[in-house]
């Protein structure tokens, strides 16, 4: 069964799609992103396979994906939103047991990976980060993506982040220890006085010198070169 909302929210909220097989989540989790007053829930998938179809439908902005679902699983789910909804984001939203799982979601397109124990204000927080095109971990999920995700020792990683981030103008590092904290083009402008055009550039530029895709694998060398406050 799915459910749109009927909820009166502003023309500028985010609107999410919740997709959990437990009622009672989805339930806390629609009253927390209900009281942030800037997002909507626009629709309620109960399985991976409705979620990729609600996903379709509604054109949301952030798809928020549990992992283990019926019929199709959260991953598999996400990966299909990724590759068929352009314009929608994809956030999971799960416990910390299934740690395993995130190299997956990151490698599938997932730009963000919460944590169902996490903070309420975790919560919104990262939705509103995935939603404007910018990339958020659960600070438990960063540190074991550092820790156990990456392969090598972590003093090693930690020394390659530093020499990666050395060719860096003092601005790129900036901006990236920006991006690393989860802000979105528009926050970084705000925080460094730019205009958002500028912030765009400096985070294309800081991609490509770094090598990495996207801005999770960014924000992951930001944590391990220590731009990142814990």
């Amino acid at each position: 069964m799915s459910t749109a909302s009927t909820a009166s929210t502003v023309s500028t909220a985010f609107r999410v799609l919740l997709a959990d097989d437990e009622a009672l989540v989805r339930a806390g989790v629609r009253a927390i992103l209900g009281s942030s007053g800037v997002t909507e829930v626009v629709a309620e998938a109960g399985d991976g396979r409705e979620a990729v179809e609600l996903a379709r439908a509604h054109r949301p902005d952030v798809a928020l994906l549990d992992i283990r679902m019926p019929r199709l699983d959260g991953l598999t789910a996400a990966e299909e939103i990724v590759r068929t909804v352009p314009g929608t984001s994809v956030a999971m939203l799960t416990t910390f047991s299934e740690g395993a799982y995130v190299t997956r979601a990151l490698g599938g397109g997932a730009t963000g990976f919460l944590l169902k124990s996490g903070d309420p204000y975790e919560l919104i927080a990262g939705v509103r980060a995935v939603a404007a095109g910018a990339a958020f971990l659960s600070p438990k999920v960063a540190r074991y993506v550092i820790d156990e995700g990456l392969g090598g020792g972590r003093l090693t990683r930690e020394a390659q982040a530093r020499s990666r981030v050395a060719v860096l103008s003092p601005r790129e590092r900036e901006v990236l220890g920006l991006v690393g904290a989860g802000l979105s083009n528009p926050e970084i402008a705000a925080r460094l006085h730019l205009v958002e055009g500028t912030v765009k550039a400096y985070v294309s530029a800081v991609l490509d010198r770094l090598g990495v895709r996207n801005r999770v694998q960014a924000a992951i060398v930001a944590y391990e070169a220590g731009l990142v406050e814990s």
